[in-house]
């Protein structure tokens, strides 16, 4: 059964009241975790950058082919809390999903179950500000999959990079190109190195970086408090 999930209230509104329609253990265990204080610093906020590598966009008719996540502690990458996880979706990959994202058919047949690997990642989340790259597609997996899984959405908060770089181009009127909004491209902008594309856990760390890079050259570093970033 789909749970209601009131998307007009505060989101520390809808955590508590979606656990108090929750019944499952792995959904409950994050929902009981109180979510992050909007006028705290990020020096004082830990961070997860999620990259999800799908099938397609649409999140009701294509699946997760695998997820990427690393930890921002105290404004620092910890590479040590890095986690990958390839899923094993039904059906076979076609060519296009093969050559993008590199991951054959018996590759994620050796993968997790999409239960298996989101009872892993929500407690991976509980308390943390998600960072992602071009929010719309992690924002809804994410709730499409919570849907799925448990039978509700999840408030979950989220800094977009891809987001970040349009406000900031925009008060200069320099959106010109669609494509400098790309991860490797605006990374290129602060001279970070270009990494792989499309492998979930590089994602992950490269706007981690992608991040860092902007707070430093556009707000007050890791001074900077949450909410105008979200």
């Amino acid at each position: 059964m789909l749970l209601p999930f009131f998307s007009w209230l505060p989101l520390e509104q809808q955590r508590k009241l979606a656990l108090r329609k929750c019944d499952n253990n792995v959904l409950a265990t994050y929902l009981r975790t109180p979510l992050a204080d909007l006028d705290l610093p990020i020096k004082k906020i830990e961070l997860a950058s999620l990259d999800f590598e799908t099938t397609g966009l649409n999140a009701k008719k294509d699946q997760l082919l695998s997820i990427g996540l690393v930890n921002i502690q105290a404004g620092k990458i910890d590479l040590s809390s890095s986690w990958h996880q390839v899923i094993n979706i039904k059906g076979q990959l076609n060519n296009k999903n093969v050559v993008i994202h590199q991951i054959t058919d018996d590759e994620k047949s050796r993968g997790m179950m999409l239960k298996q690997a989101f009872d892993q990642l929500l407690p991976r989340l509980a308390g943390k500000v998600v960072l992602v790259h071009f929010a719309q597609i992690e924002r809804e997996f994410l709730q499409q999959a919570c849907i799925q899984l448990y039978g509700t959405k999840a408030p979950f908060i989220l800094i977009d990079t891809l987001e970040i770089a349009c406000r900031y181009f925009k008060k200069r009127s320099q959106l010109n190109d669609p494509s400098q909004f790309r991860l490797n491209n605006l990374r290129r902008h602060f001279s970070l190195p270009a990494y792989p594309e499309h492998h979930a856990l590089n994602d992950a760390i490269a706007t981690a970086e992608l991040f860092l890079a902007e707070l430093n050259h556009w707000y007050q570093g890791t001074k900077t408090r949450l909410r105008p970033l979200i």
